[in-house]
């Protein structure tokens, strides 16, 4: 689920001088962008996906009511999909918050998390769009998979709600980023498609369960639906900062520490 940082420049020695000579700025941003172009496809692909085949299971069809656990299942069987599709490609994070804390936790550098956002901002903004062509309703008047608190919530009720919901997604990101996890790769597809699942079930009904910024921002580009849109921006990344900064520092364990527990575990 790490992804390496972005390219750093590298001194040339010349072969009849001990002159360090740097290459032109032009000529580090193509090598940077060359190395990583791939990973921007993939999670540009991933969270097109995610918007495209989330949304499309909030669709009501006529004469066929929506149920509610629908979209929860949907989301988080998506999510598995592309784990399992991306992950060893980019991670696939499909979510700012998601990218947040990797550059917070040391996996990414800040560079590479903006174009990160770029591309999933991107993705789900063509995602929702095309499932908006192919519909056989127009969900743009309802507004459609677009995230809203219940009628009955305070804007502060929602905002907490998407911050715990974020924080809950932080930590299994940062346990899975754990060295003492390190072994226990396999099943990550699965651990973050329930997650998402079960978040979902849990805050659905109240705010939407975003926790994720790209895929409420789809929805509001197209419907014109702004309103209370900041609680979607907000929450996420302040849990998503909040996440690896407490998990760093309550629980992540030092190299010496880890590898005794991975013996006491019988990993090693």
């Amino acid at each position: 689920m790490t992804v390496p940082p972005a390219t750093q420049i590298i001194n040339v020695i010349g072969s009849n001088s001990n002159d360090k000579i740097q290459p032109s700025n032009m000529k580090v941003m193509v090598k940077w962008w060359s190395k990583n172009f791939k990973i921007m496809i993939s999670e540009f692909v991933s969270t097109f996906l995610l918007l495209f085949l989330g949304c499309m299971t909030c669709v009501p069809i006529d004469g066929q009511t929506v149920q509610p656990m629908y979209a929860p299942i949907g989301f988080g069987m998506v999510v598995l999909f592309n784990i399992t599709t991306f992950g060893h490609i980019s991670g696939a994070h499909m979510n700012p918050a998601v990218t947040l804390s990797a550059i917070l936790w040391g996996t990414m550098s800040i560079p590479l998390g903006i174009m990160y956002v770029i591309a999933q901002c991107g993705g789900a903004i063509v995602g929702y769009g095309l499932l908006l062509s192919v519909s056989p309703i127009d969900l743009l008047p309802d507004s459609i998979c677009t995230t809203v608190p219940h009628p009955n919530h305070l804007m502060y009720q929602a905002l907490i709600i998407e911050i715990v919901l974020s924080t809950a997604l932080g930590f299994i990101n940062c346990a899975v980023w754990d060295p003492v996890n390190k072994e226990k790769q396999d099943a990550i597809p699965l651990k973050f498609g329930f997650t998402i699942a079960a978040l979902s079930l849990a805050g659905g009904p109240l705010t939407g369960a975003s926790m994720n910024p790209a895929r409420s921002l789809a929805p509001a580009y197209w419907t014109g639906n702004w309103n209370t849109h900041w609680v979607y921006w907000v929450g996420p990344i302040l849990g998503g900062a909040f996440a690896p900064i407490f998990y760093k520092f309550m629980w992540l364990e030092d190299d010496e520490k880890a590898n005794r527990t991975q013996i006491s575990n019988g990993q090693i």
